[in-house]
């Protein structure tokens, strides 16, 4: 086995022992936020403070991609600069994911 391999495996041994692999795994976005909010980056455009802009395809694929659970668990987490969370909330709408509302 090639000695990349080798550490590989140990890495991820070492992962699952201390276990950030579930923790990561029991993330509602499936990774961590910071994932998520790269996905959504096509979206920017249409969640910026009085923005009249719908939501383009590249947005509405990450959004129904990442899923409700994981869009309540970004809009309840900090504010992020430049983005009005009444629209964001209003992209699953505005996309047709049909996702029932965050609680």
């Amino acid at each position: 086995m090639k000695k990349s391999h080798v550490l590989t495996v140990i890495l991820i041994m070492v992962l699952v022992e201390s276990g950030l692999v579930e923790e990561a795994m029991a993330h509602p976005c499936g990774r961590t936020f910071l994932s998520a909010l790269i996905q959504l980056v096509p979206c920017r455009p249409s969640v910026a403070p009085f923005s009249t802009l719908s939501p383009n395809g590249l947005c509405c694929a990450a959004i129904k991609r990442l899923g409700q659970p994981c869009l309540c668990a970004l809009s309840k987490g900090p504010p992020i600069s430049g983005v009005d969370r009444t629209l964001s909330l209003q992209l699953p709408g505005k996309c047709s994911a049909n996702f029932p509302p965050c609680n």
